[in-house]
């Protein structure tokens, strides 16, 4: 039997939301992923790696995937929720987690790393990265890109074109080489992503809190209900990610 919107609503916001795992979305939504397979990329570096720096690693999730750490290995988390998460994950693996605020300074040594990672950071402090890099040392991370998830946002907000400009790969990588690094690798990808009730759309709303500021389930209930109605009279709900894979390096 197909769930009442109320039900709905109800699973949707009972969900548990913290970490960065998104497996409770499984049967209810789908994404594509990135061509060039970021966790296993990531897993290679560090394995090659002598000190190394995961920036913002949400509930440490991707990072646990990798195989193997470096003797130092650190990640920096700013959501208390994820931090006893990554903290849970983490330790074990012998990765120290450090609460950082997501402002600068980072609290490490000038030179520390010789590899800094991040997926999906919310902001990217370049001076930081290229501060804590040693010389030859290498930035790797997947970012956002821009209008990421933006029919579904703009669903709830309306017309958001200049927050469409955003989040740009080509000004991020100008970004970098003014603070002195130089960019390796740059790639893109645009993916699809498909939302099969309003459950999800609540979970991810109070997951990704950015996406609809001040989001509740009351306050947008009129428009979760128009999703809803939508989702059953059409099919499932189209939106597209966008992530890039940026490489920079200190210069030796």
């Amino acid at each position: 039997m197909t769930a009442s919107f109320e039900e709905l609503l109800r699973i949707g916001a009972e969900a548990d939301v913290s970490g960065w795992d998104f497996s409770w979305l499984d049967g209810r939504a789908t994404e594509e992923r990135p061509p060039w397979g970021y966790a296993r990329l990531l897993g290679e570096r560090l394995a090659g790696a002598t000190a190394s720096l995961d920036i913002l690693t949400g509930g440490g999730e991707v990072l646990a995937e990798a195989p193997r750490f470096p003797a130092l290995a650190v990640a920096t988390e700013s959501w208390p929720p994820n931090l006893a998460r990554a903290t849970e994950l983490l330790h074990p693996r012998g990765v120290a987690v450090v609460a950082d605020p997501d402002e600068p300074p980072l609290p490490f040594a000038d030179s520390a790393f010789d590899l800094v990672t991040s997926r999906h950071p919310a902001t990217i402090h370049w001076e930081e990265i290229a501060r804590v890099l040693r010389p030859g040392g290498t930035y790797l991370a997947q970012h956002v890109g821009p209008a990421s998830a933006f029919e579904l946002i703009e669903f709830f907000l309306g017309p958001l074109p200049e927050q469409r400009l955003g989040r740009d790969p080509e000004r991020e990588a100008r970004q970098a080489r003014a603070a002195g690094l130089e960019i390796v690798d740059l790639r893109t990808a645009r993916l699809r992503i498909e939302i099969f009730d309003v459950a999800a759309v609540v979970y991810l709303l109070r997951k990704v809190i950015w996406w609809v500021p001040g989001f509740t389930v009351e306050a947008h209930r009129d428009r979760l209900r128009d999703l809803h109605e939508q989702i059953r009279s059409e099919g499932p709900f189209i939106a597209h990610s966008s992530r890039h894979l940026i490489e920079a390096r200190r210069p030796g």
